[in-house]
């Protein structure tokens, strides 16, 4: 019989605490972010039941389509994908946060549109930590100054940093990654932009590895809801 909804978000947030307790954090440091990308309403639904109200999506275009179905609860949609500049407008009416930030462009596109609705956005810059090319992000060379060029968008509200780990199975490799986005988290707060606390890192296969390194963030997708179609 498969395991239901609550016995799998049961499961994960076990081996959060369980990776917490090896690496002396406390679990209650570790956001789990369900990843809903391509599930359907009833799903999510399903989730806020069992206690979840924050959701990460891939596309504005799934949000625009999924929100209306689910406007009776309280739901916060986090964007977790590329974000296109020409469809920051939706974004910026859609979603509470974006952790897909990487480029000034689609800074600009976002404050000039946040201005006209009088909203802040809290924004997680992503940064690229893999050497794949399919990967998108700063390079990490490019953090400080992007942080700096940030100022200049009031409505955004940085609050952290993302990351992708290289798809691999070399334990190693994948650290690497998250180490990497800690130490450049790290020297940005001694820089003086005290807000970029945040690490969003790990996800279904290798979350608890991004624990271990500091991620206070986990994105779980097909872990808590099941093999995608």
């Amino acid at each position: 019989m498969p395991f239901s909804f609550q016995e799998r978000l049961s499961s994960i947030q076990a081996r959060i605490n369980a990776a917490c307790q090896r690496c002396g954090r406390n679990p209650a440091e570790i956001i789990l972010l369900p990843v809903s990308k391509t599930f359907d309403a009833p799903i999510v639904r399903e989730a806020v039941a069992a206690g979840l109200h924050r959701f990460g999506e891939n596309r504005v275009q799934e949000v625009r389509d999924k929100a209306p179905l689910l406007e009776d609860l309280s739901i916060e949609w986090v964007l977790i994908g590329h974000l296109q500049t020409n469809k920051a407008k939706d974004a910026a009416q859609l979603v509470g946060e974006v952790q897909s930030l990487d480029r000034l462009s689609l800074a600009e596109a976002l404050d000039k549109r946040l201005t006209k609705l009088g909203k802040t956005l809290s924004v997680l810059i992503q940064v690229k930590t893999s050497p794949e090319p399919s990967k998108f992000g700063l390079e990490p060379i490019e953090l400080l100054r992007f942080l700096e060029q940030l100022k200049n968008y009031p409505t955004l509200r940085p609050a952290g940093l993302m990351t992708l780990a290289i798809h691999s199975d070399d334990e190693a490799a994948v650290r690497s990654c998250f180490r990497t986005l800690r130490e450049l988290r790290d020297q940005a707060v001694q820089a003086g932009h005290d807000t970029v606390q945040r690490l969003s890192m790990g996800m279904s296969g290798d979350f608890e590895w991004a624990i271990e390194e500091g991620s206070t963030e986990v994105r779980i997708g097909s872990l808590l809801f099941g093999e995608r179609g």
